[in-house]
């Protein structure tokens, strides 16, 4: 239970990150940004999965550079679902998840490190020898 609020706090804590650093994209709050982070979770966990099994022949042929637009989709759907959550423009639709995704990355080591008793789904952390 401590590791689904770890990561759905680095989440928005990411969220708010990308809504300082990628124009386009808004969010209210941060009860906002907590809403968006278990939609995105849950986009990601059901939608996504679809969408990309959909889209392997596309992705197949662009080399993979087409799971920028299945990532900017289910970025974009998670803003549509949200109310305080925008994204709008190319740029955010593109950028947003690129940005979310690294700063989510260092934040959940972050986390990992301090907490490390509680697994977390999306990092593991190498045990100093």
């Amino acid at each position: 239970m401590l590791g689904f609020f770890l990561t759905t706090l680095a989440t928005a804590l990411s969220l708010l990150v990308v809504d300082l650093v990628v124009p386009g994209v808004d969010l209210a709050n941060f009860p906002a940004a907590i809403i968006a982070a278990l939609a995105i979770g849950l986009i990601n966990s059901s939608v996504r999965p679809v969408i990309s099994a959909l889209s392997l022949p596309l992705n197949f042929l662009t080399l993979g550079l087409f799971s920028f637009v299945v990532n900017g989709l289910c970025f974009w759907l998670a803003s549509v679902l949200v109310p305080g959550f925008l994204v709008k423009g190319l740029i955010a639709f593109l950028l947003g998840p690129v940005i979310l995704t690294f700063v989510n990355t260092l934040l959940s080591r972050y986390f990992a490190e301090r907490n490390p008793n509680v697994t977390s789904p999306n990092v593991t952390v190498k045990p100093e020898a």
